[in-house]
């Protein structure tokens, strides 16, 4: 049995303030390490920053690139590569200095010139296709060699999120940015090798020096949960962030365990384009058959917030709460709707799911079980996660799927996901209304209002289905005793410069 538990509170939205604690009797290994292995799940997409959209890729890269500002562990953007900023009183200039001495890993300065080029790249200009959407039609001009400005068309509300982007030498070539990335972060990229780990090492030269005490990390890749398990029992892993909960028991007593809230919506989409879906009678059929209470208790031991809608309490006056509420379990409501669609007879549909995650692998087996009640044999395909994000997340190939949306530190990214010209819509869904939500909430210049325009686009995806919504799972992480400072964050990273060994 494990020592300790750690529950750690929601806060509001600045965003999710988080602490973890060692357990008073843990003994850790009785060696002190300079370096430490961190299980992941999956290759990365892209090493690229800009390129990159995979959430397990920002997870680890998080640590080796850094924007203007950065996220702290309780949501706030804090500046990074800026020292300072300031927004105009009209809302459409934010100007930066850039931070006095700021080394590259490479060991080369930061100039204004490489943050004018990394925004120049995200908007377009330097690959002939914006990398970022948040640069559409904006200004950037560099004032003097410590200050740059960007000026926007329009009030954006979310603009600050863009500039976490990562500022890169402009010396770099294509290849280079997704073969031997360099950034300003507190630790420096060593080396890639597919399937098996990624490798960074202390930057020595980082412009916060009381940080980063751990000297090198590998982030182990593991194609199974079983073998990630059988690494920590034998002390070869240090970290394992996302531990199933059927796992805990069975961890070492020379480790402990944290947990949290980790604003991630669990979802099974529907593609909105198939002509099954199409037919709003049939997404709600399927919310009905589904027992959302049971998923959460069969696959996250209970350990998960029940959702409506694509935003996790987490997000605080962001929510609208009472949506979870909209489709409990209705066998005979979600007949009645097949029949009335044409499905008397029942339904062939098909499941694809990533298979390096275990977690929505295990909700696709209860979900299909459910959905047998209703008459609709629902097909559970496994899939690389390579080819999940070729097939499903870029082409939308796909009926059904089972993904976690991991949280953003602003609402917008989070629900603009279903505008429908948002390139990675992949649920195909279009609904005019939203569309306008979406528009009018990055104009608001007043928060109260901002955040009801947003609890009013998550009661329109309550009413249109477009997934079906399952939970916030709680984030779970298993560590080496001897090590302290873990934060988590309300994104999903790998903060590595907090730890130490004691």
């Amino acid at each position: 049995m494990k020592k300790l538990i750690v529950i750690l509170a929601v806060v509001l939205v600045a965003m999710l303030a988080l602490t973890a604690c060692t357990p008073q009797d843990a003994q850790g290994p009785d060696q002190v390490k300079d370096r430490i292995v961190v299980v992941i799940p999956q290759d990365p997409d892209y090493l690229d920053p800009h390129k990159a959209a995979a959430s397990g890729t920002e997870e680890v890269m998080f640590n080796v690139f850094e924007g203007l500002v950065k996220s702290d562990a309780k949501g706030k953007l804090m500046p990074a590569v800026a020292q300072s900023y300031s927004v105009s009183d009209d809302g459409l200039t934010y100007s930066f200095v850039l931070r006095q001495g700021i080394l590259f890993h490479n060991g080369s300065p930061v100039t204004i010139a490489d943050v004018e080029y990394s925004y120049l790249r995200l908007r377009g200009d330097i690959t002939g296709e914006a990398l970022s959407s948040g640069f559409e039609g904006v200004v950037i001009n560099v004032v003097d060699a410590q200050t740059i400005e960007f000026m926007l068309p329009e009030v954006n509300a979310s603009f600050i999120g863009y500039l976490t982007e990562a500022v890169i030498p402009q010396s770099l070539t294509e290849e280079d940015l997704n073969q031997a990335p360099i950034g300003t972060g507190p630790y420096k990229f060593v080396e890639y090798l597919p399937s098996q780990r990624i490798v960074l090492e202390k930057f020595a030269d980082y412009w916060q020096p009381d940080l980063a005490s751990i000297k090198e990390v590998e982030f182990r890749i593991f194609a199974d949960n079983q073998t990630a398990l059988m690494s920590l029992q034998a002390g070869e892993v240090d970290v394992y962030p996302r531990i199933p909960t059927e796992s805990l028991d069975m961890i070492p007593d020379n480790y402990y365990f944290v947990e949290g809230p980790q604003n991630m919506v669990q979802i099974m989409a529907m593609n909105n384009d198939d002509e099954i879906f199409k037919d709003l009678r049939v997404r709600q059929a399927i919310n009905y058959a589904v027992d959302v209470d049971e998923v959460i208790n069969a696959v996250a031991d209970g350990r998960g917030v029940k959702l409506g809608s694509n935003m996790s309490p987490a997000m605080g006056q962001y929510f609208q709460d009472g949506l979870q509420d909209t489709y409990n379990l209705n066998i005979e409501k979600a007949q009645q709707l097949l029949k009335e669609a044409g499905y008397e007879n029942g339904l062939e549909l098909t499941i694809t799911v990533p298979s390096n995650y275990q977690f929505h692998v295990d909700t696709a087996q209860v979900i299909a079980q459910q959905l047998s009640a209703v008459n609709i044999n629902a097909t559970i395909e496994q899939v690389e996660w390579s080819i999940w994000l070729d097939d499903v997340y870029t082409n939308r190939n796909y009926q059904m799927t089972i993904i976690g949306l991991t949280g953003k530190l602003d609402p917008h990214p989070i629900l603009n996901r279903y505008a429908s010209d948002y390139p990675r819509n992949f649920f195909n869904y279009a609904n005019d209304a939203y569309d306008q939500l979406m528009k009018d909430a990055l104009v608001a210049t007043d928060q109260d209002n901002r955040a009801a325009i947003y609890r009013e686009a998550q009661t329109i995806l309550a009413q249109d289905v477009p997934c079906v919504y399952i939970m916030d799972p709680n984030y779970i992480v298993a560590l080496n005793g001897n090590l302290v400072g873990y934060q988590l964050y309300p994104i999903y990273v790998q903060d590595i410069a907090t730890l130490s060994f004691k």
